[in-house]
């Protein structure tokens, strides 16, 4: 299967390589092997394949937020007064720890920003205290997650 126009290809074992890591990243290397029906070895030579493709882009624990105490996820669009000031903004929005997600977007917004939040009081002073307070910022719209019903990678 080609997976790319710069010529990365993949096969049935790779999917089935990738499957089992996307499901789990900390499965042993050893038990997918014996479930794909090749060696430890071969399967540490497909996978460098890969990442050397740019393929794999790194391997990751997730930490659950609630856990931490932040509850709240919303989405910020930002209104920048001009294009000029994106990266100056997006440097200082850097700086706030509880914007997870940064992005240039089209239509309304020159910024499109996913925070975490302990809650609404707390988002209230991130939007007041630390993104409208941001040098360019003309002003913001918020929406708050109410549940994420869906969270995926794309399918291989």
């Amino acid at each position: 299967m080609k997976v790319s126009d710069k010529g990365i290809y993949i096969d049935g074992i790779d999917k089935k390589i990738l499957r089992a890591l996307m499901e789990d990243a900390r499965t042993p290397i050893l038990e997918i092997a014996r479930n794909v029906g090749i060696s430890g070895a071969a399967i540490h030579q497909r996978l460098k394949k890969l990442e050397k493709s740019g393929l794999l882009a790194g391997s990751k624990f997730i930490i659950n937020p609630r856990v931490l105490g932040y509850n709240t996820m919303a989405f910020v669009g930002v209104y920048l007064d001009k294009a000029v000031s994106n990266p100056e903004a997006v440097k200082q929005l850097l700086r706030v720890p509880e914007v997870i997600e940064c992005h240039y977007t089209t239509g309304e917004w020159s910024i499109f920003i996913k925070i975490l939040s302990k809650d609404n009081e707390h988002l209230m002073h991130l939007l007041n205290t630390e993104i409208q307070a941001i040098k360019g910022v003309s002003r913001t719209e918020t929406f708050i997650s109410l549940q994420q019903q869906i969270n995926r990678q794309i399918k291989i």
